[in-house]
């Protein structure tokens, strides 16, 4: 599994419900396909540099997975799909960062 990093810009006009009840789908999706959910921050509502879509403000929230790549394309074509998600950027975490990968146990190590 690799180590993920996805940013969501949902539309300002939100519920906090909605936004935290969208954000656990997402996560239950990624988990349906194997991936490890990680740390969830929702940063709140914050103005744009410039406009996107006819909107000044968005609410930001950034996810972090260890997926393998078939979770995240999977997460990535929801959030395309998706009405309320203005921008979204999934970005693999590099292995120098978060260390390589741990190969599956074997009965050796047990």
């Amino acid at each position: 599994m690799r180590a993920y990093e996805v940013m969501v810009i949902l539309d300002a006009d939100l519920e906090e419900e909605t936004v935290r009840s969208n954000v656990e789908k997402w996560l239950q999706l990624i988990e349906s396909k194997g991936a490890q959910r990680g740390h969830v921050d929702f940063w709140g509502k914050r103005r744009f540099a410039y406009e996107l879509d006819h909107r000044w403000e968005g609410i930001y929230v950034v996810l972090q997975a260890k997926a393998e790549p078939v979770a995240m394309a999977e997460l990535h074509r929801v959030l395309s799909l998706a009405d309320d998600v203005i921008r979204h950027k999934v970005l693999r975490i590099p292995e120098s960062v978060y260390g390589p990968p741990k190969a599956a146990s074997t009965s050796a190590e047990a």
